[in-house]
């Protein structure tokens, strides 16, 4: 009998990985893994906020405006929940990438105030905190890009056959994406220049 069952379990293990099951749980633990990175890289951001308002509140206490823009933005960013089931609900992701997108476009805003201070733009700290801005922002491209990849190769992998049908049997379903409104705009690194426009040759 226990020859019989060491058998059956061998049969049922090849049937399950000719049917795609194991493809499917490598691409949802590369998913998982890719979500981690993007949600990293988007905390590595906000954590950068806070610095980044205050240098430039030293330099442009007026700017309330811009500056409460930006810390309400983050404030929001931080009240969404990103956890690991946020890939799997459509509604979540959305709402995650909208308050990202949010201080993305809060940051922008600041950085356009911050070109009327030149004494901000040459301040060490200052430099620094865009320079570690500019980095965290391209790694946000790269971890969105790679999450975006991986999301499509386990969506195409629940829907072809057979092993859609694996799929169908053990509950894995379409994980979301990010969507493509306003993709440019949100997966743009600012870019800041610290040159002085030279003067015009008479």
């Amino acid at each position: 009998m226990r020859k019989f069952l060491t058998v059956l379990a061998a049969l049922a293990t090849l049937g399950l990985s000719g049917c795609g099951y194991n493809a499917i749980q490598t691409n949802d633990e590369q998913v998982k893994s890719a979500w981690s990175e993007v949600v990293n890289q988007y905390q590595r951001r906000a954590d950068l906020v806070p610095n980044l308002v205050n240098s430039v509140k030293g330099f442009a206490q007026q700017e309330k405006d811009v500056l409460l823009g930006v810390t309400n933005a983050r404030a929001k960013v931080g009240s969404v929940q990103a956890t690991p089931d946020v890939v799997n609900d459509p509604g979540a992701l959305q709402k995650f990438q909208a308050a990202q997108g949010e201080l993305s476009s809060a940051l922008s805003r600041l950085l356009v105030v911050t070109e009327n201070y030149p004494q901000l733009k040459s301040d060490a700290l200052f430099k620094d905190l865009m320079s570690q801005l500019e980095g965290t922002e391209n790694r946000i491209t790269v971890a969105r890009n790679r999450y975006i990849k991986a999301v499509q190769d386990y969506n195409v992998g629940v829907r072809t056959f057979p092993n859609n049908l694996t799929a169908m049997l053990f509950g894995f379903k379409e994980k979301a994406n990010f969507s493509v409104a306003n993709e440019s705009e949100i997966s743009t690194a600012p870019k800041v220049d610290f040159n002085p426009t030279p003067a015009p040759a008479k």
